[in-house]
């Protein structure tokens, strides 16, 4: 079972991983949620500060940017997606306009696929949906996506779940 510790009383001097409880000689320093620990080589991976630090475990202010910079730009890629299907297929809002949706649909629906033992894949698949739309509304933002009102009822209709509001 892993010990969770800050490096408080007599130190590490026993060679144990304080994550994992591991006997080792060869412990390196890693922050991990926040605290600073004396770890092993494989739990050194769990640490929140993978590159390189100075001699004090503080990483300097161009890198944390720099590393900043990478995940927001790898977040936005995941959010956007593929658009191809925007290119190709458009939206006419007009015409499917999206429905007054009630305060916890995303997580409504989550639950009725759940219990239909179903994978957002295969749902998608199923009601010829993008994959990208259901994970939208699961996800509570169909609007900022620019779901239709068609996805919607296609997903009310294969899950027997309310999520326009009447």
């Amino acid at each position: 079972m892993a010990k969770y510790s800050t490096g408080g009383a007599g130190g590490n001097a026993g060679g144990s991983c304080e994550l994992c409880g591991a006997e080792d000689e060869d412990l390196r320093t890693a922050n991990v949620a926040g605290a600073q620990l004396e770890v092993c080589a494989d739990c050194a991976q769990h640490g929140d500060d993978t590159s390189e630090s100075s001699d004090d475990g503080s990483r300097s202010d161009s890198d944390r940017k720099r590393r900043a910079a990478q995940n927001a730009a790898r977040m936005d890629d995941a959010r956007k997606g593929d658009p191809t299907h925007w290119e190709e297929e458009g939206t006419d809002y007009e015409d499917d306009q999206l429905p007054y949706l009630v305060t916890d649909y995303g997580k409504r629906l989550t639950a009725a696929r759940q219990d239909a033992g179903l994978q957002l894949e295969e749902l998608a698949d199923e009601v010829g949906i993008d994959q990208a739309d259901l994970l939208a509304v699961e996800q509570g933002r169909a609007t900022q996506a620019g779901v239709g009102g068609s996805v919607i009822s296609k997903l009310e209709d294969r899950l027997d779940v309310e999520l326009a509001e009447s």
